[in-house]
């Protein structure tokens, strides 16, 4: 609809002059063109509540039930960034939510698969992906912390919700040579961090700027994923 096509641009632009913000702490005010077109490209609008349709392009995160939100687009488009995806690259992504991250690691990369731990969300994201032709993402309803270890290992992973701690599990399941993108730490101090794996599995951790998530939720009753 052209009245959204005209509010996605609207919001490139405020992602944008948020970049050209932060620019001091990330040492840059542009994101790759790719991830500009990525973004571009997505109906952010069919990921949110019919009701959050015309805020769908403000530069905020927006509830989408169960205590949850879609984190905002310069999150979105900062984390997809950092991950320094391919055309070839194998993503998993640790919160679903509605979908929207996962439909713009889509348009970027050769597979994504992504887990919601939360069953109504799970279900809503398959609706919403499929409905917007993003039949590539593979979906599965568990507790991510733990990963998808049948499909591993996984050349970049980003994680959507913040743990005290990288979850071993996925320092474990990224491949030599992989990035994970992850907010880490206390609610009150929580940190975006790049996580690198050398070819020879040491890992290197960076911090990219002070953020608030959600905490990640855990689920002992759930049998891991293998």
């Amino acid at each position: 609809m052209e009245y959204f096509d005209r509010l996605r641009q609207q919001m490139l632009g405020g992602v944008e002059e948020h970049m050209r913000a932060v620019e001091l702490l990330l040492g840059r005010s542009t994101l790759a063109p790719a991830v500009m077109q990525a973004l571009s490209q997505v109906p952010r609008h069919e990921f949110v509540p019919a009701e959050l349709q015309g805020y769908a392009y403000a530069d905020t995160p927006l509830p989408i039930g169960y205590d949850k939100t879609v984190s905002q687009p310069f999150i979105v488009a900062l984390m997809t960034d950092l991950l320094d995806i391919g055309a070839e690259t194998r993503v998993l992504e640790i919160g679903t939510g509605l979908g929207y991250h996962a439909a713009v690691l889509a348009e970027l990369s050769r597979s994504v698969y992504s887990v919601e731990i939360i069953p109504e969300l799970a279900a809503q994201a398959e609706r919403r992906l499929g409905t917007q032709g993003y039949d590539e993402v593979v979906l599965a309803r568990a507790d991510g912390s733990r990963g998808w270890a049948q499909h591993a290992p996984f050349d970049r992973i980003l994680v959507t919700a913040a743990p005290d701690l990288v979850p071993p599990a996925l320092l474990a399941q990224l491949a030599p040579g992989g990035r994970m993108v992850i907010p880490a730490g206390l609610s009150e101090a929580q940190q975006l961090l790049v996580v690198d794996k050398s070819a020879a599995g040491r890992i290197s951790i960076r911090e990219i700027l002070p953020v608030r998530f959600a905490a990640l939720e855990y689920d002992d009753d759930t049998p891991a994923m293998c």
